[in-house]
């Protein structure tokens, strides 16, 4: 199993991002794919995820900035992000997730700064 993210880099305050994640090894379009992110000294936690069906759900702070979306066809999830802060710098990692399975990509920087 692979998750490979790619997108990831140095933006402006204000400025657009689009993560993309491809994965192999799985039957992709069973499983929820999510976006974490984790700051220097802090712990990983979910901007968004969408299941099998469809079905979005986001952090607070990235709600109407960030967009989830997938091509099953692809095996590819994406992460849009708008008018990105410099609180949005991280490391952004892929994640696969099926009932007691999980898969991690390795991450992509992401460092908003003027």
């Amino acid at each position: 199993v692979q998750l490979v993210e790619s997108g990831g880099g140095l933006v402006q305050p204000g400025g657009s991002l689009r993560l993309s994640c491809a994965a192999s090894g799985i039957m992709f379009s069973s499983y929820t794919m999510g976006w974490y992110r984790q700051a220097p000294g802090e712990a990983r936690a979910l901007v968004a995820s969408m299941t099998s069906g469809g079905t979005t759900s986001y952090t607070d702070s990235v709600k109407g900035r960030f967009a989830i979306s997938r091509d099953n066809a692809k095996n590819t999830v994406y992460l849009q992000m708008n008018s990105l802060k410099p609180e949005d710098t991280a490391v952004y990692y892929c994640n696969a997730g099926r009932f007691f399975t999980s898969y991690w990509g390795q991450g992509t920087q992401v460092t908003v700064s003027s």
